[in-house]
């Protein structure tokens, strides 16, 4: 009798992770830089409705780029919507199926009900504007048809916890990008200030603004709004960043972790998967040498990858504790960024980028490749694609590089990146 092999072992459970597709450039960085799906949307019923977004024959492209490479495409639907906002809706549902969405994220009861009844074959994800916060809110979403839950950014790890255990559907987290000062997202401030609805996607970003006040019989004569001596910048958040707490929310059981940035540069979405990929990517191989992910802590180069991304610092919002003070960015708008997004890898043999940022004969630049350490090479001699030889490369420039030492195993879609020379 022959005994058959054992059986493959499975391997760790692995969250999927999501990326954002502002554009369809971005989708091909978030793709290239390994994103397991991207989240995307429409010209209309979205969120982030300055943000670039798809018409229904790019979306369609878009999704067959994507299941091309094998990543899964979710559409958000995801407006609060008022009775004029539902027109157009019952048609719009059915061309995403057929455009072959892998899902839909939703906020609003309403259109939840109006998905379930148009396109019932869809995934539908219930978006973090719907604000779960607890077991018994998981459950009914769960008995509306809801397939995965995008959890209150207000929970920590304990509730997280909590929520797996008392619910079978999927738990998506949100790990990176912009906070708003609002619970969940939901904001009046842009309304209030602007006519701009942040619940209808065009925020104007208000959380953002300096802040002063003035006495109505002294027109003209501004006070400074001061906290704890440190500005006026009142409502401004330091960025999410829970990058340090991967292992923890993998042990959780976490289906999907989630990055904000539809708004982001190709430069920063493509950063910023590559790293949350090489971190999944290192904690998978470590899980399968046999160590637990609570033991588990990541190595020091990816935090010095983290610190050459973004521009308003990290903060872990509720992971394991309330929001400080120390959450917050008081004394200015954003910190100044020490590296900066030069170039998008074009075409290999010859080298030919797509320039972000000026770009100059000596420069050291940063390739981002595969592996965690960049490659650091120096700008030898740049051309445009006539022959015409450069001193300067201005943004939008397509340009023949060469570099010292030559790089090598370039990919089509890569990013390169300088130092500004800022501390």
């Amino acid at each position: 009798m022959i005994t058959p092999p054992p059986a493959a072992h499975p391997g760790p459970r692995m969250p999927e992770l999501l990326a954002p597709a502002g554009s369809f450039e971005k989708l091909i960085t978030a793709i290239h830089y390994g994103a397991d799906a991207v989240y995307l949307g429409g010209k209309t019923f979205s969120l982030r409705a300055r943000s670039a977004n798809f018409d229904e024959d790019e979306l369609r492209r878009a999704v067959r780029y994507a299941h091309g490479h094998g990543v899964k495409v979710y559409v958000t639907v995801n407006i609060f919507a008022h009775n004029r906002d539902l027109d157009g809706l019952e048609s719009y549902l059915p061309m995403l199926r057929d455009a072959g969405a892998d899902g839909l994220i939703i906020s609003d009861p309403g259109i939840l009900a109006i998905a379930r009844r148009i396109v019932p074959d869809l995934p539908l994800h219930l978006s973090t504007q719907a604000n779960v916060t607890n077991t018994a809110s998981a459950r009914f979403w769960a008995g509306q048809g809801v397939g995965r839950l995008n959890l209150a950014r207000e929970l920590g790890l304990a509730e997280i916890q909590a929520m797996r255990a008392a619910t079978g559907v999927e738990l998506e987290v949100f790990v990176h990008g912009a906070l708003c000062i609002s619970y969940s997202g939901r904001c009046m401030l842009s309304s209030y200030f602007t006519g701009r609805n942040a619940n209808q996607g065009d925020c104007a970003h208000p959380c953002r603004y300096s802040y002063a006040v003035v006495e109505e019989k002294r027109p003209g004569q501004y006070f400074p709004v001061e906290e704890d001596d440190r500005g006026t910048y009142i409502f401004s958040s330091r960025d999410l960043c829970l990058l340090a707490r991967l292992p923890a929310l993998i042990a959780a059981g976490v289906d999907a972790i989630k990055i904000e940035g539809r708004m982001k540069s190709t430069g920063y979405v493509g950063a910023v998967v590559r790293l949350y990929r090489l971190a999944l990517d290192w904690i998978k191989e470590q899980l399968f040498s046999g160590q637990s992910a609570v033991s588990l802590v990541l190595p020091e180069p990816f935090h010095k990858e983290l610190s050459k991304i973004g521009t308003r610092g990290q903060t872990e919002n509720f992971f394991t504790a309330t929001p400080s003070s120390g959450d917050m960015l008081y004394d200015r708008m954003r910190f100044e960024q020490r590296y900066v997004p030069v170039g998008i890898v074009r075409a290999v043999a010859p080298l030919l980028i797509e320039t972000r940022h000026v770009l100059t004969l000596g420069d050291q630049v940063e390739y981002l490749g595969r592996a965690l350490e960049p490659d650091t090479v120096t700008v030898s001699a740049m051309h445009l694609e006539d022959g015409t030889p450069l001193n300067r490369a201005n943004p939008g420039n397509r340009v023949l590089l060469q570099t010292e030492p030559p790089l090598g195993s370039i990919e089509t879609h890569s990013l390169l990146r300088k130092h500004t020379g800022s501390t």
